[in-house]
């Protein structure tokens, strides 16, 4: 790449909550410790970070559609709409950038419910189970994505 990477980071609903719900499950960590360090791992790769965060499923949706002209790559935590949203997956395979799925929890080791995603097939790639690492392993995973020459040259 000859500019520098934007990143959009998306977290959905209930992750503001993060090191006060269910620590046995999500850990201590909270939304802003975790933001530090995507923003610490963007810097060190020299990449250029946004991040949101929302309850609403409408304003994911809003935000996925405007990443079309503000960034080069997706990191999504979609959380309960992963398993319930069919307008963030159109959304989501409406944009013409890579996304990366990420979860803290190892999902498929979690309620039946939540080893299905509506978005698994329409992005990227998956990363589940790492906690907090889950979002630097996913800012790293688009890096890398972006850095690869285009598909069929």
């Amino acid at each position: 790449m000859s500019h520098t990477a934007r990143l959009l980071v998306l977290h959905g609903p209930n992750l503001n909550l993060l090191g006060t719900r269910e620590p046995e499950i999500y850990g201590s960590a909270t939304l802003a410790e975790i933001d530090v360090r995507i923003r610490e791992e963007c810097q060190a790769l020299g990449a250029e970070v946004r991040i949101l965060q929302s309850n609403h499923e409408g304003a994911l949706v809003d935000a996925i559609q405007g990443a079309r002209t503000t960034a080069d790559a997706l990191i999504l935590n979609a959380a309960a709409y992963t398993h319930t949203s069919v307008a963030i997956r159109d959304a989501v395979a409406a944009l013409q950038v890579p996304v990366v799925e990420v979860h803290l929890s190892n999902v498929f080791a979690r309620e039946r419910f939540r080893r299905r995603s509506l978005l698994s097939d329409v992005v990227s790639g998956v990363i589940s189970g790492f906690g907090p690492e889950s979002y630097v392993l996913g800012v790293r995973a688009a890096l890398s994505l972006l850095s690869r020459p285009p598909a069929g040259r």
